[in-house]
């Protein structure tokens, strides 16, 4: 969660788990546009002797929707490829790593960038270096530094990065999967004890993330600059996969071939959606799919389970949500939000529609600027540059779709629906934590390392 671990399949190939996808108008470069793909959840730091790298039988890809109809009309693709220095030792470095070229470091990763517009394939950088993981002072004294050379520009005014850092995602895993126990409502909930705030399950953990700064005019259908928020060209659907290839023969040495055609295993557009929306046998029939093809899904938004355990587990705190759910209407207000986008005159001076094609994208309308003075709670809140308007690192998901399910946007649908007091209170109690975000690109924070971090520390 958002879509750690998020399917049985993908739960046992963490390289391929898609962890969390964020796009957002570059808050210091706002002719562009940076996505965010996150990969193999709940990197303990402390990782050696095998630290964590991308799968090099993986091609990482995300996806660009720029007319609406569910399917990629861009598509950057990243696979990985690893060196292996030195065959005499056990190490993943025999020495202080100084450098990206450090011949102290064994196991140094490489990547392609590939576009892919409309079938024509154009490649713009290879043999791109990696960082290293976030050791310690012993190997990775000066990480900051590492991490800055692994920031590369590529042609057409794109720039990169791929490598380790702060998960910063933020989410109480403990007591969302314990039937929901919300800890801000645990006076009115069925454990009747005292209401505190959240635990982040993820505090110190890790991922892979690939970074990916694009100039708006490589990304729109007729290469505008938008500026018009009310244009359907502002608008573009964004979702991340990964692929393997369909065979693989074992050698029996412990060496692999793979061949055939590239099958998606796992795929993400808005936070939490194959992780509290669609019913774990459909989970990774999800993950293969398309977005063009999520009609099959939608009555699982209409209709979400998740507000019905609401009503279950804090019974009488949501009399209007539970109207509304014994009501049968469906939830248009959340159909809105994560299958076809808001469309205008429902926020006023907003939207970031895609028309009728019910598709799990995150919709980001790109005319809208980088907010002054960021508001997690996003759109919701007042922040129009905020999630579910694509989606910051710092954007309190949990809390905004905890929200949602819950009746805060209904209103938006039908003006006489009341919301229930108790929805103020909704959230697993977190916020975000400024001091792990970067600034600037890949704006994501220094990763933690392996000798610095205690385990399970509060």
């Amino acid at each position: 969660m958002s879509s750690h671990r998020e399917a049985p399949s993908i739960s046992k190939d963490p390289v391929a788990d898609s962890t969390d996808l964020y796009a957002f108008v570059s808050p210091d470069d706002p002719n562009t546009v940076t996505i965010i793909a996150n990969y193999l959840p709940g990197e303990a730091p402390f990782g050696g002797p095998n630290f964590y790298e991308f799968g090099d039988d993986v091609r990482y890809s995300i996806n660009i929707d720029n007319d609406a109809d569910g399917k990629p009309e861009i598509v950057y693709e990243f696979d990985f490829r690893t060196e292996v220095s030195n065959n005499a030792t056990f190490l993943y470095n025999i020495g202080p790593i100084t450098s990206l070229s450090s011949s102290a470091w064994i196991r140094k990763q490489f990547y392609s960038v590939t576009r892919v517009e409309n079938g024509k394939r154009t490649l713009l950088g290879r043999d791109l270096a990696c960082p290293p993981c976030n050791i310690g002072p012993g190997s990775t004294s000066n990480y900051a530094s590492l991490a800055s050379a692994a920031i590369h520009g590529l042609g057409g005014g794109h720039t990169v990065f791929a490598g380790q850092r702060l998960d910063p995602f933020y989410v109480d895993l403990g007591s969302i999967f314990d039937l929901g126990d919300l800890r801000p409502l645990n006076n009115v909930g069925p454990l009747k004890l005292a209401a505190t705030h959240g635990l982040d399950s993820l505090s110190q953990m890790n991922v892979q993330s690939i970074a990916l700064k694009v100039p708006k005019t490589a990304l729109t259908k007729n290469r505008s600059n938008p500026s018009d928020v009310s244009k359907a060209t502002s608008v573009i659907g964004v979702w991340t996969s990964a692929s393997r290839q369909k065979s693989v023969i074992h050698a029996g040495n412990g060496s692999t071939t793979r061949t055939g055609p590239y099958v998606q295993v796992s795929r993400m557009g808005n936070p939490l959606v194959n992780e509290a929306v669609i019913p774990m046998a459909l989970k990774d029939g999800w993950n293969a799919d398309v977005p063009a093809g999520d009609a099959q899904y939608a009555k699982f938004v209409a209709h979400p389970e998740l507000q019905s355990l609401l009503n279950v587990l804090y019974k009488g705190a949501f009399p209007n949500l539970a109207a509304l759910a014994s009501s049968g209407k469906p939830r248009a207000d959340l159909e809105a939000v994560l299958l076809t986008g808001l469309p205008s005159g429902i926020v006023p001076g907003f939207q970031n529609n895609t028309g009728k094609t019910l598709a799990d994208q995150l919709r980001l309308n790109m005319a809208v600027p980088p907010a002054k003075n960021p508001n997690a709670g996003g759109l919701a809140f007042g922040d129009a540059a905020g999630y579910p308007n694509g989606r910051r690192p710092a954007d309190d998901v949990v809390t905004i779709v905890l929200r949602a399910v819950a009746g805060l946007l209904y209103p938006l649908i039908d003006k006489s629906y009341k919301v229930d007091a108790a929805v103020s209170l909704v959230s697993d109690g977190l916020g975000p934590q400024d001091s792990s975000y970067l600034p600037s690109f890949p704006y994501l924070g220094t990763p933690a390392s392996g000798y610095d971090t205690q385990p399970l520390a509060a």
